[in-house]
């Protein structure tokens, strides 16, 4: 028996036909979540050791590489630019939603260089995500408007004022828009990714690995 998954084929048993490495892209900006963006790194990073495709994984700005520097002080070196043409997987992390003034999500909407790349990106193939207040952001490039969605627990009056569909789960999985709930949930929006991306056994393997199993409910349109 096989399983259509939304990059291909799964095989019986969990496992993955994809002939080519999952491109991965997280966007980076200033005042981001330590978790949010660290998150979903280690795990597609790790989910490349259960695949026999592999897994590509960067992190990009959409202005010149640079040291990224995160809400907590750690800084991040991003080497790579903003290029969903040549992506398979967005990740939009949150950061800063408490904080109107200082770097964060609001400084990028006001700065409107994220809203913009993200609302010019979709595409068939592509597959967008947020987590935690990311789906800010998505907001912002119009993306979440009439769609299902979630985000963190402070935000959802937001993302409803914004026109977003608020649904309360941990993952939202409406084809090529998927969204995630609050800062830890970076975890099961990535584990949830792999496991429809790369199969079930890619999945459980990076749960063994990690020590934590997805936790949670996974919305999906019917």
């Amino acid at each position: 028996m096989l399983t259509v998954t939304a990059s291909g084929v799964e095989a019986a048993g969990g496992a993955s036909r994809r002939t080519r490495p999952l491109r991965v892209d997280i966007i980076m900006f200033d005042g981001v979540e330590e978790l949010d963006c660290i998150a979903p790194y280690e795990v597609f990073s790790a989910a490349a050791m259960h695949s026999a495709s592999g897994v590509e994984v960067r992190y990009v700005t959409t202005g010149r590489p640079r040291l990224i520097r995160c809400a907590y002080g750690t800084g991040i070196h991003v080497k790579h630019r903003w290029a969903p043409q040549d992506t398979d997987l967005v990740v939009v992390p949150g950061g800063g939603y408490a904080r109107r003034e200082g770097p964060g999500i609001w400084a990028e909407i006001e700065s409107g260089a994220i809203p913009r790349a993200l609302a010019a990106a979709p595409r068939s193939g592509l597959t967008i995500s947020s987590l935690c207040t990311g789906a800010v952001l998505l907001a912002a490039a119009g993306l979440t408007k009439g769609r299902p969605c979630t985000t963190h627990h402070g935000a959802k009056a937001y993302l409803e004022g914004q026109g977003g569909v608020f649904k309360n789960a941990r993952v939202v999985d409406d084809g090529d828009l998927v969204t995630a709930g609050g800062i830890t949930s970076g975890l099961d929006l990535s584990l949830w990714l792999v496991g429809r991306e790369l199969g079930s056994d890619a999945a459980t393997g990076v749960e063994v690995m990690l020590e934590y199993e997805a936790r949670g409910t996974v919305w999906q349109r019917p």
